[in-house]
């Protein structure tokens, strides 16, 4: 088996590309921006597990990135059996205060740039017959956040584009997984370590390993969704109904707790 995992140097990507080699004895192209820290994590892996990883600097935040990925696994005659779209970014800003180009960037990687990595390598899945997708989405997905509103409506758009990709795919024996995690305990949402470490102790903030473990396995199981979190099952028939008042309110604290 081989696997394509983007955002693989730091926090949940590592942990998909570890439980993919541990687990599954699975070969894997990581793929990350930042250069040094992708190739330490692929000589770790690979001396960990005994798998083959090749790591991949490059900025999937751009418009032609999606075809500059699939390009590079066709010269290197990869056969991609996974594909694991984890890359993403994160801030808390009002709209009118955050940089267009800023915004751009985040649209693109998590729109743009997914649907054409679904589009591209899902096409060969299919001729194939076979292969998997998961696909990062968000529990924000069923709330409108002042502050993360791009953030929120992008991960909106990979739940219900992943959801549809899974009834289309299936038949073709390609099967696609959206996760909507509610907060993950990662470095992503410049919280401070204490919010962090209270976060896990009231079963909020769920652990990366526990999050890949979880999603994979779902994934392998042909599932079309998965939300890693008991308290996250039990908020998410409220969240439609809470007032939009209310989760501004909650916003606005959560704000005062970023670094």
């Amino acid at each position: 088996m081989f696997s394509l995992v983007t955002g693989a140097s730091r926090g949940i990507g590592i942990e998909y590309a570890r439980t993919l080699a541990r687990d599954y004895g699975s070969d894997l192209l990581i793929v990350s921006s930042h250069e040094t820290d992708v190739q330490g994590v692929a000589a770790d892996i690979a001396d960990e597990f005994g798998v083959n990883v090749i790591p991949l600097a490059m900025d999937l935040a751009v418009p032609d990135a999606a075809e500059r990925l699939f390009a590079y696994t066709q010269e290197k005659g990869l056969e991609v059996d996974v594909l694991v779209n984890n890359a993403g970014m994160f801030f808390f800003n009002p709209l009118i205060d955050t940089d267009m180009a800023r915004i751009e960037r985040m649209i693109t990687l998590h729109v743009l740039t997914v649907t054409k990595l679904c589009r591209l390598f899902g096409e060969v899945m299919c001729q194939r017959g076979s292969g998997f997708i998961l696909n990062m989405s968000s529990l924000s997905t069923w709330m409108a956040c002042p502050g993360i509103q791009v953030y929120n409506a992008s991960k909106a758009y990979l739940y219900n584009f992943s959801k549809a990709l899974w009834y289309e795919f299936k038949p073709k024996g390609v099967h696609v997984l959206v996760v909507t995690p509610g907060m993950v305990d990662t470095t992503l949402y410049g919280l401070k370590p204490e919010l962090r470490e209270l976060g896990i102790k009231l079963g909020i903030n769920t652990p990366t390993p526990r999050l890949a473990r979880k999603a994979l396995r779902r994934m392998f199981r042909r599932r079309k969704a998965c939300m890693p979190g008991f308290v996250n099952h039990l908020f998410k028939p409220f969240l439609t109904h809470i007032p939009d008042w209310v989760i501004f309110f909650i916003m606005k604290k959560i704000a005062k707790y970023q670094k």
